[in-house]
């Protein structure tokens, strides 16, 4: 994964120590109040700011400049990938696809140290989705369904017909809205369930309160619209085998992350056919990259 490759809880991760002013792309480095790091990754570092007021909480996704790079190489190759994750993003939002907003960006930035040519970095501003990602939220549900069962000597591995309406809906709305964004022709790039996020779930709780995870969490609860988030690698395609990858890759990640439902991934393709009037053509794609994945895993 391009922009955050360790899988993160975004609105956990929040530390309460400020990042060094010398870290900050301009104008960030001057203001009183400094964005707090919430993740990091290869090509970008995502904080947590505000936008003009302290009562409009943003997501600040900063590009340093890389110094291996030639000077020139790296400011086209910033402001390509930042303007092609806004477009992308927008477009989003204008069809209606639940996405992130737009709220400012700059793929230049000032001159580093006064070196001619050389560039801090660009950023993008984006709206703050207050709630979880669908990763942290989906393994804390099942944490305590497990306990749980644990006390009615159940086993998890139940059948299908008892498990809770609750998964179900959540994998039906995950399936709504992956066919939403296909049936505008975008592929996200990198569809795992730490890219989609549970915003305003029950037992969010608020991030001015909470510096650090809680020991404990209770009344989990998959409540709550699912929000696609980190469109870095995200194309515009009308090709039916680039979007059975992106299901390919979202199968994939729930049989690794969360292989207790794994058996509800039908739910999502139900739902993916009912959002997108080309989804039978994708899912007959999706049997031809499920089957060269299966001889790729063989041959190692």
């Amino acid at each position: 994964m391009e922009e955050l490759p360790v899988p993160l809880d975004l609105t956990a991760s929040v530390t309460s120590s400020s990042t060094p002013l010398s870290l900050l792309p301009s104008p960030f480095n001057y203001i009183q109040d400094p964005p707090r790091l919430v993740a990091q990754g290869a090509e970008a570092i995502l904080y947590r700011t505000d936008f003009l007021t302290s009562a409009h909480p943003c997501a600040l996704k900063y590009r340093p400049s890389k110094p291996w790079r030639h000077p020139t190489l790296d400011v086209r190759l910033t402001k390509h990938r930042i303007l092609s994750e806004a477009r992308t993003l927008v477009r989003c939002r204008r069809e209606g696809v639940s996405v992130p907003g737009v709220l400012s960006l700059d793929w230049e930035g000032g001159e580093v140290g006064g070196e001619t040519g050389r560039r801090s970095g660009g950023w993008m501003m984006m709206e703050w989705i207050d709630g979880d990602t669908v990763k942290y939220a989906l393994n804390r549900w099942l944490k305590e369904r497990s306990a749980s069962f644990k006390d009615e000597t159940e086993q998890l591995d139940t059948p299908k017909a008892q498990f809770e309406e609750e998964a179900v809906e959540l994998m039906k709305k995950i399936g709504n809205a992956v066919g939403r964004m296909h049936e505008i022709g975008v592929v996200h790039g990198d569809l795992t369930t730490s890219n989609l996020m549970l915003r305003n779930t029950k037992s969010h709780v608020a991030l001015e309160n909470r510096d650090s995870r809680p020991a404990a969490v209770t009344n989990a609860s998959l409540d709550g619209d699912v929000v696609l988030i980190d469109f870095g690698l995200a194309t515009q395609s009308v090709q039916d085998e680039d979007k059975a990858v992106d299901l390919y890759v979202l199968e994939r990640a729930f049989g690794s992350t969360h292989p207790t439902v794994e058996m509800l991934f039908d739910d999502v393709l139900k739902a993916y056919c009912l959002s997108y009037k080309g989804a039978h053509v994708v899912l007959r794609k999706l049997e031809d990259v499920r089957t060269r994945g299966r001889k790729r895993s063989m041959l190692g």
